[in-house]
């Protein structure tokens, strides 16, 4: 009965500052018919040190929306992060991730960050996957996903559409006739 699609998008220090951001995502949520689970809010260090963050992103989380600390290991206190807000998921930053091949301090960081990601019981992802080599070591890690030019690059709305319908074994008229 349609397709099953979770999304992920990146939230400003701007949008915690003007206090409107729990009402925007809930109106989304209930006009597009989408389960609080399947939306990942992404959130930076710069996002998380705004005042009206905490409390934004615990209500958010109370009702089911995902959080993510994005850009995870670049920030001077990402860990504190951690442990203040309800977060799902860290996002390994690229920076990380596209030095696997050839600095050794860039592995032992990343292996370090999915550990500490699944210790803590959070989903671990890595971003900036461009060649095999580095996809290699997140593997070697256990890092549950990826993104990256290697797996797939930006694309228009029309062409994610036809992917995730071929995917699902849909076709436009089958996906007419079950809305």
């Amino acid at each position: 009965d349609g397709i099953d699609v979770s999304i992920s998008l990146n939230v400003s220090p701007r949008n915690i500052e003007d206090h409107s951001l729990e009402e925007m995502v809930a109106r989304a949520l209930g006009n597009f018919k989408v389960e609080p689970n399947r939306l990942t809010l992404e959130i930076t260090e710069g996002v998380a040190m705004a005042a009206a963050a905490a409390k934004a992103l615990h209500r958010l989380h109370e009702i089911g929306v995902r959080l993510a600390l994005d850009d995870f290991g670049t920030g001077y206190s990402s860990l504190l992060y951690l442990m203040r807000l309800p977060v799902n998921e860290i996002k390994i930053d690229r920076s990380f991730v596209s030095a696997l091949a050839s600095d050794p301090d860039s592995g032992a960081i990343v292996r370090s960050a999915v550990g500490l990601g699944h210790n803590l019981g959070l989903r671990v992802v890595a971003e900036g996957l461009q060649d095999r080599m580095a996809e290699a070591v997140l593997v070697e890690a256990g890092c549950d996903a990826a993104q990256g030019f290697l797996i797939g690059r930006p694309a228009e709305e029309t062409e994610i559409t036809a992917l995730l319908m071929q995917q699902a074994g849909l076709t436009k008229e089958r996906l007419t006739e079950s809305g």
